[in-house]
């Protein structure tokens, strides 16, 4: 294996536990939690990009789903991925590619990371109402009541830091020759 692939592992790794650590900061709610899960989501995919991001939570999703306490309220177990919640984290997933591969196809700046975050927020969004209005036998208006509308003030505010953040995180890795700078 070589240098580049068995760095980006680790940084799959360390990305996967930095979501696991940021799922223990929430706001208790009924039915989902307001939690630090989101931003960490953002911050790997603005970092590491579509696929590596994208590996990153696969991980996080797997330690969770073996156990591991890692999921919001530091719950752990398959149960948990296919109870009202789990649709978010699978939605964390596809956020994580389709952030990096917008940041990757467009540009790693500012702006365009805010667009990507939000576009991910959305994807998290969408795949969780969906399990959760199915799974808790909820209608359309409950589901979103319930799974959409606590989370779009903070979910833009933690677009933007995610995006602010990652952007300056990820510049000083391709300075520091961590991680490669995206090709477009």
């Amino acid at each position: 294996m070589d240098r580049d692939r068995l760095r980006m592992i680790i940084q799959c790794g360390v990305f996967a536990a930095i979501t696991g650590i940021f799922a223990q900061i929430e706001i208790p709610l009924p039915l989902v939690p307001i939690s630090g899960q989101t931003l960490a989501v953002g911050l790997t995919a603005t970092i590491l990009g579509s696929r590596y991001g994208a590996f990153a939570l696969i991980g996080y999703t797997a330690i969770g789903a073996a156990g591991l306490p890692v999921f919001a309220g530091m719950s752990g177990g398959a149960h948990v991925l296919v109870g009202p919640t789990g649709g978010y984290i699978f939605g964390f997933v596809a956020a994580a590619y389709v952030t990096g591969l917008i940041l990757e196809k467009t540009s790693f700046n500012l702006p365009m990371a805010m667009v990507a975050n939000l576009v991910g927020m959305v994807v998290t969004l969408i795949l969780g109402t969906i399990q959760l209005k199915f799974v808790a036998d909820l209608g359309w208006s409950q589901a979103m009541a319930a799974g959409v509308y606590p989370f779009l003030v903070g979910g833009v505010i933690k677009a933007a830091l995610a995006s602010w953040l990652g952007i300056v995180v990820r510049n000083r890795l391709v300075q520091a020759r961590l991680i490669k700078p995206a090709v477009a």
